[in-house]
């Protein structure tokens, strides 16, 4: 029907267009220009904004429209409701490995180099959406490289970042950098809220064109502190080592939460709300010192394991012009089909040598073409280690490239390999289908990334200071 009154509308201004040319040349001048101000207004406003969130360890368990039961997500949980509810779909193990993958569309074995940096030479959805023709942004971590023009050589024209180049508090008091510009903040500030409130004026500034805004946010990345909504919230302490405790997870969950809320209502008050695509995930698995209850059990969180509490994370899609009703989605979804997703949501051609898969038909109750297994090339490098752990799975079965083989409906966590045990016909099936996916990547890897990694001396392991244990502090 839209694309009927387009025509309908673009046809209508060549009549009128072509009656004022009869006219005079004043009229025509302004024929042109009215008629070209419609149509392209009609045009753009046909194109969905698209706000994409992307919180920090954050696993499927923590959701409650998931069957998380141990915290509050209220936001979360209503947009669920009246949206798609993915139930499979993977993320990296860890943060990096993850945001490469989601921003290329590619798989880490064909572009990742080391922990904290995407390549310069990568295509990502930024460059994408800015090349549309699409207002571009980006808030909250950052941790891809350390130039001050990182974020708009990746094609996003506005950013709010921490980690891009320095590595300062996150939370209370913290240290940002708007465009580049460093900026630290002293009375109780809370970095989460001020990057929240830059996506809102984002909106706002926006919010007669087409945007796109990406939205990887600090939350709920230890340290596990206080948030400005929990009773003992100091607003004057200026470091990441005071306040620690777990049982803050709760709360900074509840306050994620609350940001979300935000943008929608920012939707809802400038009437956006209709013809905005938001999708939510997580970037990997919880933190391994959290423990939830999930579904009637205590489920611990993987981040950095390759196991499902690892990779499992909430993805939950919201489309009102598109979406008329909750639904809830069984099918395989990868952090690379996230690229071809947009692109397909918004006309948008995917450059060649994407591997992820769109999920634009899911989103609009069709059945599309769900993908028949995931694959995951994992290798961190955050130090000189470089281990590298691959495989495919599906809903039931799991094969790494080393051999071993497990059905995750009976073993999640991945104790009884079956790879010497004689199989029913469907895991045999099964691991036949798995091992072809595997076989596809086998020579996929670039040589020369290896050897560039090796030559740039990346993660090397810092010597331990003298008198001090080495610094064992995990990953961000």
């Amino acid at each position: 029907m839209k694309a009927l009154l387009f025509l309908l509308l673009s046809s209508f201004a060549i009549a009128s267009l072509r009656s004022l040319l009869r006219s005079s040349t004043r009229s025509a001048v302004l024929a042109v220009s009215l008629c070209s101000a419609l149509v392209s207004s009609f045009a753009a406003e046909q194109r969905p904004n698209v706000i994409l969130i992307m919180v920090d360890d954050f696993g499927y368990e923590c959701v409650t429209a998931n069957g998380g039961e141990s915290y509050q997500t209220p936001n979360l949980d209503k947009l669920a409701a009246t949206g798609v509810r993915f139930e499979n779909c993977h993320a990296q193990p860890l943060c990096t490995p993850t945001r490469v993958q989601l921003m290329t569309g590619r798989y880490n074995v064909r572009n990742y180099l080391n922990f904290g940096t995407l390549r310069r030479e990568e295509t990502t959805f930024g460059h994408l959406m800015k090349n549309a023709g699409y207002a571009t942004g980006i808030c909250g971590k950052w941790q891809l490289g350390h130039e001050l023009d990182s974020p708009q050589h990746f094609g996003f024209e506005e950013s709010c970042l921490w980690q891009q180049t320095r590595r300062p508090p996150r939370y209370t008091n913290p240290g940002l950098e708007y465009n580049g510009v460093e900026k630290d903040f002293t009375k109780g500030e809370y970095g989460p809220t001020l990057v929240n409130d830059f996506a809102l004026g984002f909106i706002e500034k926006n919010k007669g064109k087409p945007f796109f805004l990406y939205y990887p946010m600090i939350l709920t990345h230890n340290p596990f502190q206080p948030t400005p909504d929990s009773a003992n919230y100091d607003p004057t302490i200026s470091s990441e080592q005071k306040l620690q405790n777990p049982k803050h997870f709760a709360d900074m969950t509840a306050y994620m939460d609350k940001m979300v809320g935000r943008i929608v209502s920012k939707l809802d008050e400038l009437g956006l709300r209709e013809n905005t695509l938001i999708l939510f995930l997580g970037d990997n698995g919880t933190n391994s010192g959290i423990t939830s209850r999930f579904q009637g059990r205590d489920y611990k969180g993987g981040k950095g394991s390759t196991n499902a509490h690892g990779t499992h994370v909430p993805f939950i899609a919201s489309w009102p012009a598109v979406m008329k009703k909750g639904r809830v989605c069984a099918d395989l979804v990868s952090c690379a089909d996230f690229l071809p997703t947009l692109c397909a949501a918004t006309g948008v051609e995917a450059p060649a040598g994407v591997d992820g898969v769109s999920f634009l038909p899911q989103l609009k109750g069709e059945t599309g073409t769900p993908r028949e297994w995931l694959y995951i090339w994992y290798s961190p490098r955050q130090s000189k280690d470089m281990t590298v752990r691959e495989y495919a799975f599906d809903q039931r079965f799991k094969l790494y490239r080393t051999g071993q083989f497990y059905d995750l409906s009976a073993d999640e966590m991945e104790k009884q390999n079956l790879a010497s045990t004689a199989l029913a016909s469907d895991a045999a099936a099964a691991k036949a289908k798995l091992q072809g996916a595997l076989d596809q990547f086998k020579d996929a890897r670039p040589a020369e990334l290896d050897q560039q990694f090796l030559n740039s001396g990346a993660g090397k392991d810092k010597p331990a200071k003298k008198g001090k244990k080495k610094n064992q502090k995990k990953a961000e």
